[in-house]
């Protein structure tokens, strides 16, 4: 089998130089063409069709944002930004991700670095995901405006529209043989699927924060009512608001943060690569009176979630916060777990609050899923929902198991069709503890009849 072929896009020689090395490394892949801007970057990938691409974030002439724009828009394959550890790098890394990039790693400092041989091994996991992942998502295509900083929405790909699946809602037994020694899932899907709900498309993270009228969210009400329309009535009208653009939240709309510290309900998220996309989506389609905490964990180094929280807040009608440790927990606020530490949810006489810890590394990952879900169980006088989103690897099964026995309300899985990666959901499902399978763009609607029962 020949090797995978790789475009290394980057303005520095030198860092062309360590990037390719890395990768060659590995037989399984092969430099294909190295370009030092983005201009040149947009030429190799029509002229060489590599597999995949490694591409620096600041380059003259053309970024690599604007680079990425016009690849995915163009002649869309997996893209691997590499990123630098500066607010803007950051920043800028979270658009990208958003903007259709496949992964980042964080750019190697030189080639007698410490960490050389990690960010290698890193580079060369993420090259093997994407190069081998399918993908399912419409790619969102973003165009920057050449006389201003504001960006203009080019259509998405189509979708499939899959229906979503539904699991009995039988709760599974409180004793059972751990998910390995199991032949079979405890729950079994029904043999009938129910109609997909109307819900909105998957929003466009088309622009940066700019004064423009929000676009409504719909009230819990709407959401609860099951669509009238005769199908291809209802399929015509999810195309047309296809169309539309998700603007960012203005101020006077979001609840102010903090204010409602008593809750019935808490929902918690896990997901990793493709997740802050899929978090784009689900995040700012809960509408601004949603009566419960998010707690979300992405798997992020430092830093960079803290952006991501910035990014998000910035189109979410909803608070969104990096957590801090201690904390006390609100409704209508969504806390994502910062970079390097475990997050959980602690309980003391004043009410639900943060918890943040440096305990070793679970499933290869700080933040984990698993610690997250694993910290709800004992909540048991809350409404628990537990959601595992694209990403790689297995971070979550083991505590929606736990959570599925210890009485959870809603265990969500986002079905392959809409995932960058089907690696988490794919192992929650096999798992038998899922009870709701569902494409990206229902899971909000998911949660919202959930909460507001």
């Amino acid at each position: 089998m020949a090797p995978y072929r790789i475009l290394v896009v980057d303005d520095s020689p030198f860092m062309r130089k360590i990037i390719s090395d890395l990768i060659v490394q590995d037989p399984q892949f092969a430099i294909v063409g190295t370009a030092e801007n983005g201009e040149e970057a947009i030429q190799s990938v029509t002229k060489w069709k590599p597999d995949a691409i490694t591409l620096d974030l600041e380059m003259p002439l053309m970024n690599g944002l604007q680079a990425l724009q016009h690849i995915m828009k163009d002649s869309p394959i997996p893209v691997i930004m590499l990123s630098g550890i500066s607010e803007e790098n950051t920043r800028d890394t979270i658009k990208a991700l958003q903007f259709g990039a496949f992964d980042f790693i964080r750019k190697p400092s030189s080639a007698i670095s410490n960490d050389i041989h990690q960010v290698g091994e890193l580079l060369i996991e993420k090259l093997k995901i994407a190069v081998l992942t399918k993908r399912h998502q419409p790619v969102i295509h973003i165009q920057e405006s050449e006389e201003s900083n504001t960006v203009t929405p080019i259509e998405p790909l189509s979708i499939n529209k899959a229906e979503p699946r539904k699991f009995e809602d039988t709760p599974p037994k409180p004793v059972v043989p751990v998910i390995s020694e199991r032949k079979k899932p405890l729950l079994q899907p029904s043999m009938e699927m129910p109609q997909a709900r109307a819900t909105a498309p998957l929003h466009k993270p088309d622009q940066d924060p700019v004064q423009s009228k929000q676009v409504p969210v719909k009230k819990p009400k709407s959401a609860l009512t099951p669509p009238s329309n005769p199908p291809k009535e209802a399929a015509a009208k999810a195309k047309t608001m296809q169309s539309k653009v998700l603007h960012p939240a203005v101020d006077g709309v979001k609840r102010s943060p903090g204010t409602v510290t008593s809750f019935r309900h808490i929902v918690a998220i896990g997901t990793s690569t493709g997740g802050p996309r899929a978090l784009h989506e689900v995040i700012c389609s809960l509408p601004a009176n949603f009566p419960s905490p998010v707690l979300v964990v992405q798997h992020m180094p430092p830093k960079f979630t803290k952006s991501l929280a910035q990014r998000l807040d910035s189109f979410s009608q909803l608070q969104v916060v990096e957590a801090t440790n201690g904390e006390k927990v609100s409704a209508g606020v969504v806390y994502i777990a910062p970079g390097g530490h475990h997050m959980e949810l602690g309980k003391d006489t004043d009410g639900y609050r943060i918890r943040l810890t440096e305990q070793p590394l679970r499933n290869g990952h700080r933040p984990s899923v698993d610690v997250l879900f694993e910290s709800l169980i004992d909540h048991q006088e809350l409404k628990r929902h537990a959601v595992i989103m694209t990403g790689m690897g297995n971070d979550g099964t083991k505590g929606m198991m736990q959570l599925a026995q210890s009485g959870a309300v809603s265990t969500i899985a986002e079905s392959e069709e809409t995932c960058v990666v089907y690696g988490m959901p794919r192992c929650a499902i096999e798992g038998g503890y899922v009870r709701t399978v569902l494409p990206l763009q229902h899971i909000a609607t998911e949660l919202v009849n959930a909460v507001f029962k």
